[in-house]
């Protein structure tokens, strides 16, 4: 599954929240035009259902199960796509969250956690 216009042919695509919504979407996309990817997401199981359905497409795809907040994790995330993949030629921070309260409302835990995930994970994704 290639697009002559856009050949990502023999590129490495890591995409954080991929497993979903607009994630899933930026690794389709980014598989149909010749990526390999790599799907990193805290929920394993919507993660491999995401890179069964990518290989059923021929693409060269892995589930890589992290918390995209822990800097350990990223490290041990991109080591690993790395080793299994051979590169890493595109990030997209996709990662976020939502908490659907009004903001008198929200609580502390609630904000960091908001800001660790789609904030903080940028950072550490982009930094490592």
């Amino acid at each position: 599954m290639t697009t002559k216009m856009f050949d990502l042919a023999g590129k490495v695509a890591i995409v954080t929240g991929g497993n979903g919504g607009i994630g899933l979407g930026m690794a389709r996309g980014l598989a149909a035009a010749g990526a390999a990817i790599a799907v990193v997401a805290r929920n394993e199981a919507k993660s491999d259902a995401a890179v069964a359905e990518l290989r059923q497409h021929g693409v060269k795809a892995i589930s890589v199960p992290t918390d995209v907040t822990d800097n350990a994790a990223v490290t041990n995330m991109v080591a690993r796509v790395r080793r299994e993949l051979g590169r890493i030629d595109i990030l997209v921070n996709n990662a976020g969250i939502t908490v659907d309260k009004p903001p008198h409302i929200l609580s502390i835990e609630d904000w960091n956690s908001i800001i660790q995930t789609n904030l903080t994970s940028a950072f550490v994704c982009s930094q490592v």
